[in-house]
């Protein structure tokens, strides 16, 4: 099978083409495993963190992509769920201990033992790869595969910040950046709370336009105040500046999300400049975002088929990979990137 593989670490300001093209042999399915065709893989910028070593996989060289759609090509001897031929899509979660009292409360993305698709093991940057069977989500006829893919990883862990925001119908929410996660953030506030205004903080006027595009009541730039206090804001960006320009715009006992699984510097000179009075009294918090759970992706992708939610999206064949993750580095973003891995 074709695959593109990451075989050593490196900066994609100095290397823009991280992965090579590979053929490998096709995955057999353990027992409880299926093996999946792969059409499409979308592009996350977790697979940055991975290439640039802030969150490097165990294990090199590895198959990068975790937000995969595809049809069921085999399976385990003890894999029954989906027949041959089913579509079915992957998200960040691989596996967890299922033993675990995170585990048995509902809360796997805590789970010491988390295994992420595409970093701990082979993701969806190939033309087939193996899950188990039961970390694996039947995708609805609604959905198309190239806009079910960003909904498996960007949709999961928006709608999961939407949660842990606790905003309520009518609340202003505020969205720091405005890439694939963000943009199906607002399209999903927009239906669950139609009384919520929504206020966009991104660095680019073309990220901007789109935003109100999209329905964003206000969009200007990271370090700009909102008009109105924000009940809470879900942070997107990979950098550390917008959380500290956050806390100034949010009233008293909001709530900053950082949907973020890896900043890329920490910039002391930001920390350091939180104003305790200004910036974090009257009952403000932070609360980050830690991977995402079934029922996550689960209950999105049932969301978003009956809206239903259209990501927008920008397609590469599997053999742009790299220019597609080098346009990603750069902020060169309209929505969401998706591979086309086989038709």
């Amino acid at each position: 099978m074709r695959a593109q593989v990451l075989a050593a670490l490196t900066s994609l300001d100095e290397n823009a083409s991280p992965l090579r093209a590979v053929d490998l042999p096709m995955p057999e399915p353990r027992e409880e495993e299926i093996a999946i065709r792969v059409s499409y893989c979308g592009i996350c910028h977790t697979e940055l963190d991975e290439i640039e070593g802030r969150m490097p996989p165990p294990v090199l060289p590895m198959i990068l992509g975790h937000q995969v759609v595809g049809t069921v090509a085999g399976s385990g001897r003890r894999a029954g769920r989906f027949k041959i031929g089913a579509r079915v899509g992957v998200g960040w979660i691989y596996s967890s201990c299922g033993r675990c009292p995170f585990c048995l409360n509902g809360e796997e993305n805590l789970c010491s033992e988390f295994k992420a698709t595409g970093r701990d093991a082979a993701g969806g940057y190939a033309e087939y790869m193996a899950v188990r069977e039961d970390f694996a989500y039947p995708i609805p006829d609604t959905l198309a595969d190239a806009e079910a893919a960003p909904l498996l990883c960007a949709g999961a862990i928006g709608y999961r910040s939407i949660r842990l925001a606790g905003i309520r119908n009518g609340q202003n929410l505020g969205l720091t950046g405005f890439g694939a996660s963000a943009h199906l953030v607002l399209k999903t506030v927009k239906h669950l709370y139609p009384h919520t205004a929504v206020f966009v903080f991104a660095r680019s006027e073309e990220e901007r336009a789109f935003a109100r595009e999209l329905g964003a009541c206000w969009a200007g730039a990271a370090e700009e105040q909102s008009p109105e206090k924000l009940r809470a804001i879900i942070d997107t960006t990979p950098v550390w500046k917008p959380v500290v320009a956050s806390l100034v715009n949010l009233e008293p006992g909001g709530r900053l999300v950082i949907n973020a699984i890896r900043k890329e510097e920490f910039d002391k000179s930001a920390l350091l400049a939180v104003n305790y009075a200004r910036d974090l009294w009257m009952e403000k918090e932070i609360k980050s975002v830690a991977n995402v759970t079934r029922q996550d992706v689960t209950e999105f992708i049932e969301l978003a088929s009956a809206i239903p939610i259209k990501p927008e999206i920008q397609v590469y064949p599997l053999d742009q990979a790299n220019k597609a993750l080098k346009e990603l580095k750069d902020r060169k973003i309209r929505g969401a990137k998706v591979l086309r891995i086989s038709s």
